[in-house]
């Protein structure tokens, strides 16, 4: 037969409740401990014995600082004012009119002298109507023609005429020279301007240019002009 016990005697029956209230207890003092706070009940000082002004007020030290003199106004010399005696003769300028005089003779028309033409002295080659004519080029029939062929013939007259200069070669000079000349009214050559590297090859130049045959003018508007013409002629080493 099993002993039977009384519930209501057993120990185990509110352990969890006792358990927790425990717990809590355990933390409510842990909390009170750390959050303990104790003063000090002595001061060392009283603040009530300190005497301390209500207002305190500086005085400003006063500073006394001398203006310099304003300037003297500068009293600028009267002019001098010469008295013309009354008898002392006073020569008055004339202010003459511009306005032409009606009296003034006019020139008789048949005095002034009047140009015979407009033309110009002088005519680019570009620009003139009637080329100069080079000697065996009479046969070309156009004025583009004409002009092809004083250029072809000057070509040949400088590459026949050609003659290198010694000095030239033994010094190794080469180069271009830059030949301008006028084509006279007479047909004639003249006015001769060079520019080269050397004076040797320059005066070989005009030596070719000096050797051209009479030439036929330039004609503009059928009145012979000046016609101004260039060339460049190269020297070379071979």
């Amino acid at each position: 037969m099993e002993p039977k016990k009384n519930p209501h005697l057993d120990v185990r029956r509110n352990s969890l409740l006792f358990f927790f209230v425990g717990t809590t207890l355990v933390l409510l003092l842990t909390y009170l401990a750390l959050e303990w706070k104790t003063y000090y009940q002595d001061n060392a000082w009283d603040i009530g014995n300190l005497k301390v002004q209500d207002e305190l007020d500086e005085e400003t030290p006063f500073l006394k600082l001398k203006l310099p003199e304003p300037p003297k106004p500068k009293i600028k010399t009267p002019p001098v004012i010469d008295i013309v005696e009354d008898e002392k003769d006073i020569v008055e300028t004339v202010i003459e009119s511009s306005e032409p005089n009606q009296d003034t003779e006019i020139t008789p028309i048949e005095s002034i002298e009047v140009a015979d033409s407009d033309l110009p002295d002088e005519v680019p080659f570009i620009l003139i109507e009637n080329a100069p004519v080079f000697p065996g080029c009479e046969n070309e029939t156009t004025e583009k023609g004409k002009r092809a062929c004083f250029q072809e013939m000057m070509l040949k007259h400088i590459r026949k005429n050609f003659r290198y200069p010694e000095v030239a070669r033994e010094m190794g000079l080469q180069g271009r020279v830059s030949v301008m000349f006028i084509v006279q009214k007479d047909g004639s050559i003249g006015d001769i301007k060079l520019r080269g590297p050397h004076e040797s090859l320059e005066k070989e130049a005009a030596r070719i240019i000096s050797k051209l045959p009479q030439l036929e003018p330039g004609k503009q508007r059928g009145t012979p002009v000046k016609v101004p013409y260039s060339i460049p002629i190269t020297f070379k080493l071979n």
